[in-house]
């Protein structure tokens, strides 16, 4: 080994080191963004469902549907009756990273079959 490539290994093994961490945080984002956005349809399959059950017994729908989306981390951001049917949008906060913020929305219909 000659005085010119001496070093040349460590440098090498921590490109591949950064590169491994950035790779990994990256999907660590990608992983709670999946995780996030089935927590938001999740909530609003609940809140449609609710809000149809409400309104086929003869209350608000949309009432109910709302108190489903906030007790599932959820905010309802648009409800509508459509007939028998309860059509909802919620939105759950996403991940923040690096001052990006990626609030994620839901959307459901629910009714009588």
């Amino acid at each position: 080994m000659t005085d010119d490539e001496r070093g040349a290994v460590s440098l090498f093994a921590t490109a591949c080191l950064g590169l491994l961490v950035l790779l990994g945080a990256a999907l660590g984002v990608v992983g709670a963004m999946v995780a996030d956005h089935r927590r938001a349809q999740g909530a609003a399959d609940l809140a449609a469902l609710a809000g149809a059950t409400a309104l086929h017994r003869g209350g608000g729908g949309c009432a109910e549907a709302g108190r489903v989306a906030v007790a599932n981390a959820a905010t309802l951001t648009t409800c509508r009756v459509e007939g028998r049917d309860v059509v909802v949008t919620v939105r759950t906060v996403g991940p923040h990273w690096l001052g990006q913020s990626a609030d994620l929305e839901g959307q459901a219909r629910a009714g009588p079959g």
